[in-house]
């Protein structure tokens, strides 16, 4: 397999991980859960996923991200996630991305970003702006966007959940 070969595999993968990460967000509202999914892939499979449970489970750690580092480690049997990829339906807050270095993830990708969060309720930008003193390039972990047309479809399912409990 030559390497343009393979990186397009990757991209295939990752936008496939990246529609069901955005599926599990949209039904995470529909469940009672807020507008956020996650899943730890390894290998070119899916080890863990996870949505955000922070008003149904009473945790304000509860993030998708974290429930899917959570899922992920003990599918895995180990702490380290080490050659694994983060999918996740919108950018992770500075708690998930923490995590995620912490679990030594080796690539996170994104869809929805912290702008779009903003507009639904999720504004965690003054948390972002503590983060942001050092540039990404000099992070251990390579962190990107990967824009896809439906990106805003879980905090639009959110916004018009009658329902909701606002956070």
């Amino acid at each position: 397999m030559t390497a343009h070969t393979q990186e397009a595999s990757v991209q295939e993968f990752e936008r496939a991980w990246m529609e069901e990460a955005i599926s599990l967000a949209t039904n995470s509202v529909a469940n009672g859960g807020g507008p956020f999914g996650a899943l730890v892939a390894k290998g070119g499979e899916v080890v863990a996923i996870g949505n955000n449970q922070v008003t149904a489970s009473l945790d304000p750690t509860a993030h998708a991200e974290v429930s899917a580092m959570r899922a992920a480690c003990k599918e895995l049997n180990t702490f380290s996630l080490e050659g694994c990829v983060l999918v996740t339906s919108c950018e992770p807050c500075p708690m998930c991305l923490s995590s995620a270095l912490w679990a030594r993830v080796d690539r996170l990708v994104f869809a929805a970003d912290r702008h779009d969060a903003a507009v639904a309720g999720f504004d965690d930008r003054r948390f972002y702006d503590l983060f942001d003193k050092k540039p990404a390039e000099m992070w251990p972990m390579a962190v990107e966007r990967l824009d896809l047309p439906n990106r805003t479809a879980p905090f639009d399912a959110w916004l018009a959940k009658a329902d909701r409990i606002d956070y």
